[in-house]
């Protein structure tokens, strides 16, 4: 049986959220798209991570706030926790978003979607079971997956990852997980607030790399929760029991649980690429690129996890927008994908969300380097709501260029815009002072913050001097 033969401007292996945002920007500039899909349209953000996970949080945080409500006069209670109907609504959530994502809108954009298993055949030709496809250009865009650590007997005992975690038939009693980055704290007290016990295990501590006072103030409010934490720790070995799972520490401590979440890394999707045919090089990271996403092949490019520049989909999109730019619109002047401007967020309660350098990181590379704070303690908005955890810290240069950011409480990751657009726009602390936020709100501590750069210089000696001056003439 002979196959469908394509010849087009694009030809992309992927349909996640690089992969798909690029098909879309080619396809409504007119240009001819061959779209590869082996598995679910939208990849692991829509199927198995940000939208479900997301997802899960706001049942959970409906679930907690039925026994927080006494500072407000409102009476504790226990919730009933349905987790079929928890489920139910994840898997709701996923539905309502899917169609944005679907074989049927790209393909009503002028895309051919093949829902088969691509890899090259040679350095200029990607096939599948039935297609071969010659492109102008051809993107990698597969993403990447969990991965299981090298932990003696993990291979032979049952464990999840946030592939299965959704989809699970009941509630886990008792629910250990391995690791402590986002994943492990996300799902860790979403399945504590519905009714679980946790207990996260990790090598290292946790969110060694955001500033220690910010990450402190999350962890310690998981704590209060009632997650328990074993880190840093070295895992000894994991083992199947009749109860579930047993996982021995080398400090002596054996945890024994219901279900094995495995939270402990990622790794780029690329095998059965069949790289090597191509002449595209590869690193421990992923696909080796330059910072215009080109790969050793200068045909092939790589965005998104798989790239290694990042495991956030947001990432990926910021790629997306850097190859249609330098396909379609300044070939003379390249953008680049590299920055230092990429904010992330870890979406529990509170919420930690950070960009650009920490305080050890900025005073690594600079001499000049300033911090400010405001705590949201002594923001109104946060006092009315009972929710004070936590603050805004801004790092800047002494000339007020800024380089990081780092906000922990509630809605911190919706605050953390304000500091990139900033950022991305080159702006320095002073702009900040310039905006005015609407009275109560949150976003008024990332003013506060910037404005107490100048706090002694606008209340000096010097200045009430001329203060005192001016009064004469008024």
């Amino acid at each position: 049986m002979s196959k469908t033969e394509y010849n087009v401007d694009l030809c992309i292996i992927g349909a996640g959220a690089g992969g798909l945002s690029i098909a879309s920007g080619a396809a409504q500039l007119g240009r001819s798209v061959v779209l590869y899909e082996a598995e679910a349209m939208g990849g692991d953000c829509l199927n198995y991570g940000c939208v479900p996970s997301k997802a899960l949080i706001a049942a959970a945080k409906h679930a907690h706030a039925f026994s927080t409500g006494e500072p407000f006069g409102i009476a504790s209670v226990q919730p009933k926790i349905d987790f079929q109907a928890v489920k139910a609504h994840v898997k709701g959530v996923i539905e309502t978003i899917a169609p944005v994502d679907s074989q049927e809108r790209f393909e009503g954009l002028g895309c051919t979607v093949i829902r088969e298993m691509a890899s090259f055949k040679d350095a200029n030709i990607v096939q599948s079971a039935t297609t071969i496809t010659r492109a102008k250009r051809i993107i990698i865009a597969t993403g990447s997956r969990a991965s299981a650590p090298p932990i003696a007997g993990l291979k032979e005992t049952p464990f999840t990852t946030n592939e299965e975690i959704f989809t699970i038939d009941d509630l886990p009693k008792h629910l250990l997980i391995i690791g402590s980055g986002p994943i492990g704290l996300e799902l860790g007290q979403a399945f504590n607030r519905l009714g679980s016990k946790v207990e996260i295990i990790d090598i290292a501590h946790p969110l060694d790399r955001s500033e220690p006072e910010h990450a402190k103030v999350l962890i310690d409010a998981l704590k209060h929760e009632g997650v328990i934490f074993h880190a840093p720790v070295n895992t000894k070995l994991v083992r199947k029991t009749k109860a579930g799972v047993a996982v021995d520490l080398e400090d002596g401590t054996v945890l024994t649980g219901s279900h094995l979440l495995v939270a402990a890394g990622r790794r780029p999707v690329i095998e059965n690429l069949n790289l090597e045919a191509a002449g595209v090089t590869t690193g421990r990271g992923g696909i080796v690129t330059d910072k215009y996403l080109r790969t050793s092949n200068k045909r092939v490019y790589a965005v998104g996890d798989v790239s290694g520049r990042g495991g956030l989909t947001h990432i990926a999109g910021h790629h997306a927008g850097v190859i249609i730019k330098n396909f379609y619109f300044v070939p003379f002047f390249k953008a680049s994908a590299e920055t230092n401007n990429m904010p992330a967020a870890v979406y529990t309660q509170p919420e930690l969300a950070s960009i650009g350098l920490t305080e050890k990181s900025a005073r690594g590379q600079y001499s000049d380097i300033k911090p400010v704070h405001f705590d949201f303690s002594e923001n109104d908005r946060a006092i009315a709501e009972r929710s004070t955890k936590g603050g805004v810290k801004i790092i800047a240069q002494g000339n007020g260029r800024i380089v990081g950011a780092s906000i922990v409480g509630e809605g911190a990751g919706e605050l953390i815009h304000i500091i990139s657009l900033a950022m991305a726009n080159k702006m320095k602390i002073i702009h900040l002072t310039k905006m005015i936020s609407p009275y109560p709100t949150r976003s008024e501590a990332v003013k506060r913050a910037a404005s107490s750069w100048y706090t002694e210089s606008v209340f000096s000696p010097k200045t009430r001097k001329l203060a005192a001056l001016m009064a004469r003439f008024h």
